[in-house]
């Protein structure tokens, strides 16, 4: 193992292979989905102690320079630079949960998936109001892929979520459960769907809980999700100028930045200070100065920017879209650590969520960079 690449340069080389994705073969089973919400078509990998998401079916990844060996049985596999030996790396192994099912009969793998070593997330409602008409629907999304193939359930009651999340907690040391959701047609926008699972979650187990949908049109929910259980909330921006939200997400785009702002600062008030992020997908058409411009605004009022490389999905508008380079990432997440850092809002002091597991984005690596 080269040492000087693993004590040095790990958030850089990190960053070119989480853009750039891995090729391999023979790896396909249950940690491994093809279609679906979240970071779809991805493998978890720990490298130099650091698990982060990464590309494996992606468009990317097929012309990606970095390889790996078959990995031993216990995971570990040689990571190569064109043909060369960097380190090794290990793939995170099936959980235990995975081999349960809910008391109505439910594969726990349809209703929660894996993420990262140690996170339990889901898509609550797998249906959105905007997904199916070209005219509202985000560009980017796979919402409706996984239902397709039949890895998942339409709705996850909380009975079920309430379920896979004891069991995960005992049998898979699961540190965190990350709720997301579809918009439903309702004002609250998914908020009531999440206090439902939140509260059936909290009655079994004692667990920080992240949930994530867009902002409610009434901001009581915030407590009310906080009163619940949750320990933070996404609400996630994906674009940050109205010139590429109108084009890549024109429903979502419906709900303006104006309004994005007075929820995130109704929210911080609930949950406190970086325990509120927003998802912002770099790599759609915004700028490296107009995101790190947004990502300053939004840590002047206590909310995390988890700024994200764009993994084009397969059966979406955007699959033949080019993901950014690791030059474009690079230039982002350097100054925006920096910034964190000095704003005393770094991943590893956020409650859950996305932005604590950080394993879709190497900012977290950039943070610790900077706090060294």
């Amino acid at each position: 193992m080269n040492t000087t690449i693993a004590i040095k340069d790990n958030h850089t080389l990190l960053n070119d292979i989480q853009v750039q994705g891995i090729r391999l073969e023979g790896l396909e089973d249950l940690t491994t989905r093809q279609g679906g919400a979240g970071p779809t078509d991805h493998k978890a990998v720990t490298i130099f102690n650091t698990t982060i998401m990464i590309p494996v079916f992606s468009q990317a990844a097929k012309n990606s320079p970095f390889t790996v060996t078959s990995p031993s049985k216990m995971g570990y596999a040689s990571l190569k630079k064109d043909g060369e030996i960097l380190t090794t790396i290990r793939f995170v192994g099936e959980p235990k949960f995975y081999k349960e099912e809910s008391s109505d009969g439910i594969p726990f793998w349809k209703i929660a998936r894996l993420h990262s070593k140690d996170v339990l997330a889901t898509t609550v409602l797998q249906n959105c109001i905007r997904y199916k008409e070209k005219e509202t629907s985000c560009q980017f999304c796979a919402i409706g892929e996984s239902l397709k193939y039949d890895t998942t359930i339409a709705y996850k009651k909380p009975q079920h979520l309430a379920e896979v999340a004891k069991r995960a907690v005992e049998l898979d040391g699961i540190s965190q459960f990350i709720l997301t959701t579809g918009t439903p047609a309702s004002s609250d926008r998914g908020a009531k769907i999440l206090f439902e699972s939140v509260t059936a979650v909290r009655e079994v187990v004692n667990i920080p809980i992240q949930v994530q949908c867009e902002p409610p049109d009434d901001f009581n929910w915030f407590t009310k999700l906080k009163n619940a259980g949750a320990s933070s909330i996404g609400m996630h921006l994906e674009a940050v100028t109205d010139r590429v939200r109108n084009k890549i997400m024109p429903g979502k785009a419906s709900v303006s930045l104006d309004f994005y702002f007075k929820a995130f600062k109704e929210a911080v008030k609930i949950f406190g200070k970086g325990n509120v992020s927003t998802y912002i997908l770099a790599g759609l058409g915004d700028t490296q100065e107009e995101i790190l411009d947004m990502s300053q605004k939004l840590i002047a009022i206590g909310v995390y920017p988890f700024v994200v490389p764009f993994v084009p999905i397969r059966n979406t508008p955007l699959e033949n879209h080019i993901s950014p380079d690791k030059d474009y990432m690079h230039g982002i997440l350097d100054p925006l650590a920096e910034a964190l850092v000095n704003a005393k809002m770094t991943s590893d002091t956020l409650e859950s969520g996305c932005a604590k597991c950080g394993a879709c984005s190497t900012l977290a690596t950039f943070e610790k960079k900077h706090s060294a």
